[in-house]
């Protein structure tokens, strides 16, 4: 469902521009002049539209994050495009500034929120927030849930983070959410939600998770060192298993003056993801996933994995060099993620487990 619409909204995005095209320039669709803007127009114009940029402004920070989350959601981009991209957007389009460009962006009404491509990147069955069934969400929310879950679902001292939970983030349309109510709950006063109610209060609470985590109204970075360095120390060096791969005084040495808060915390929790350093640079890749193929007579060839299925594997080696082997029973596969603890940790870690060992890291300087 998510590639039909992808393809659709592409084939409306070419068509859309193509007469600008022709006629070489168009006030408002096209993108304002810049070193790089070709870098952008190559590696984002593919899905997003001009508005989609003209209507934001961020700072350098910023835009490193939400072009690094694009890459995280299967954008083609090297770390050269990377510079070249954010060093564009953030020029084109500052934080609280005008378009530093030749080409201004047109003047537009305030307008109600749509849901845009950011809302609908993602897996193939991600759930698409739908506006009206979220509004009509928030009053069901209102009446039966911000008490213990608070006004943005982020919970309190009688609620859990609705935003965070596993329940919310696994539902699609009222999947689980709806089976999860009708067990009862609350214990107290269990709530009598019809069918049509749980899917518009799942909707709601899925535009809650969006702007919440992506680029929406309530994702303005604050000051995030509230936490408290020592007990930070304390899961760093224990439950949080940090010390088995990283060292306070080996790579992670005056990792505290290299990364603004913002973007250290987006190190700790996606730390494939590449942010902007605190001198501006971004930050580069150490490690990359591999898979290592060892064939029954013994021969194992290590490399960035091309393909994997039930039929066949494929890889290229550090020399570039592309290896393709059917599947098999004696074909050996093993994958290599560098990333596998923090990403199990993604369902393990508390809030504050993060801003303490965010706050700690802080302290390295």
């Amino acid at each position: 469902m998510f590639l039909v619409r992808l393809i659709g909204l592409c084939l409306l995005l070419t068509a859309s521009l193509a007469p600008a095209a022709a006629s070489g320039q168009a006030s408002g669709t096209q993108l304002p002049e810049g070193a790089n803007r070709e870098a952008v127009q190559r590696a984002c114009s593919s899905c997003h539209n001009v508005q989609m940029f003209t209507g934001r402004r961020m700072s350098r920070e910023q835009w490193g994050t939400t072009v690094s989350n694009m890459i995280g959601r299967g954008a083609k981009i090297s770390d050269d495009e990377y510079d070249q991209i954010v060093s564009y957007l953030a020029t084109a389009f500052p934080l609280n500034g005008e378009a530093g460009a030749a080409t201004a962006p047109e003047k537009t009404a305030k307008t109600p929120r749509k849901p845009s491509m950011m809302d609908q990147v993602g897996p193939n069955d991600k759930q698409v927030v739908d506006e009206v069934a979220a509004a009509r969400g928030k009053t069901v929310y209102i009446a039966q849930c911000i008490t213990c879950h608070g006004t943005r679902a982020r919970g309190g001292s009688r609620g859990a983070d609705l935003v965070r939970s596993v329940v919310v983030l696994h539902d699609r349309y009222g999947s689980t959410i709806g089976p999860y109510l009708a067990q009862g709950h609350p214990k107290s006063k269990p709530v009598d939600l019809t069918k049509e109610q749980v899917e518009d209060l799942s909707h709601f609470l899925h535009q809650q998770v969006g702007d919440t985590l992506r680029s929406g109204p309530n994702n303005h970075p604050l000051d995030i060192l509230v936490g408290d360095p020592k007990a930070g120390k304390l899961y760093f060096e224990g439950a949080g298993g940090c010390a088995k791969c990283h060292s306070a005084t080996g790579d992670l040495a005056h990792v505290g003056s290299k990364y603004a808060p913002p973007a250290l915390q987006q190190k700790v929790v996606f730390p494939e993801n590449r942010v902007i350093t605190k001198q501006g640079t971004a930050s580069r890749q150490h490690s990359v996933r591999t898979i290592t193929v060892t064939t029954p007579s013994g021969a194992a060839v290590t490399g960035m994995a091309t393909n994997i299925d039930s039929f066949n594997v494929s890889l290229r080696d550090a020399e570039g060099r592309y290896y393709s082997f059917p599947r098999s029973p004696a074909l050996k596969v093993e994958k290599h993620n560098p990333y596998a603890g923090h990403e199990a940790l993604l369902d393990i870690y508390t809030d504050k487990d993060i801003h303490d060992v965010v706050s700690y890291l802080e302290t390295l300087q």
